[in-house]
């Protein structure tokens, strides 16, 4: 009896079901996106109005349907510009080779065949990074993957010189007029150096992360780029890629996360 009450009050079909699973599947992709952030918040809002719409729309209340589904048609609008970095970090990860690589199972009946960025040549930066960490010299050095970030590029000074550790480490000599900016590294060549990068709004960071950490994750949360983060107050190494900040233990560390995430030099890259 109350299984036909049931399937009276709602006539519920297989396609229904992936319906159902496919939108919960998504809501929990944007939550997963979201979450440790201060737009979680607005986002959980704007759910629960939409609930609340579809609950009031079902019970036939005609005025304030008409009310909150206002309000929905113009948060969706809303939604679009509040949640623009998230939604722009989200496309950009779709379209990254590391991505395709992540999951080429997925994606191999489309016969994507994506080039690899070129390997970045480890050893002078290692070698610098080290060096500036034992003398606590503030760095911030970009390394860009398909994404060149001219537009960064063009607020610093032009280097277009070929990657070296002594180039590196004058660079961010302390009286150096450049070693307050970012260095971008692209295709194993210094394209520029005093660069201004965009700074991550986010506010739960933990250890309260000075301004060259919040520019290495706001530059990796508007770009597929990595960010090697040298603390002058510390002399820590850190890691900004996707929106997240990893500390390295040291330098032996820093090199095999480079590796993993950019992939082995070859010996004709090495020559």
């Amino acid at each position: 009896m109350t299984l036909l009450l049931v399937s009276s009050f709602i006539d519920l079909h297989f396609i229904d079901v992936i319906d159902i699973l496919l939108v919960a599947a998504l809501l929990y992709v944007l939550f997963f996106l979201l979450r440790g952030t201060v737009a979680v918040n607005i986002f959980l809002g704007i759910v629960s109005v939409f609930l609340v719409w579809r609950l009031v729309n079902a019970f036939g209340m005609e005025l304030l349907s008409e009310i909150l589904g206002a309000f929905v048609s113009v948060g969706f609008i809303a939604l679009i510009i509040i949640f623009q970095p998230e939604i722009r970090q989200f496309l950009l990860a779709l379209g990254t080779p590391r991505f395709i690589r992540n999951h080429h199972r997925s994606f191999s009946f489309l016969g994507f065949r994506l080039n690899d960025e070129e390997a970045l040549n480890y050893t002078p930066v290692i070698k610098a990074c080290e060096s500036m960490a034992d003398k606590k010299v503030g760095a911030l050095i970009v390394v860009t993957r398909q994404n060149q970030l001219f537009q960064y590029a063009n607020t610093g000074v032009e280097i277009d010189a070929e990657l070296s550790q002594p180039l590196i480490e004058n660079i961010f000599f302390k009286n150096s007029p450049l070693h307050d900016g970012a260095m971008i590294i692209h295709q194993n060549r210094i394209k520029s150096a005093g660069c201004i990068l965009p700074v991550t709004r986010k506010l739960d960071l933990p250890g309260r992360p000075g301004l060259r950490h919040r520019a290495g994750l706001g530059i990796t949360e508007q770009s597929d780029a990595i960010a090697i983060i040298i603390s002058e107050e510390k002399g820590s190494i850190s890691v900004a890629i996707d929106g997240a900040l990893h500390a390295m233990a040291n330098a032996h560390e820093l090199n095999h996360f480079l590796v993993e995430e950019l992939g082995h030099l070859t010996s004709e890259q090495k020559h």
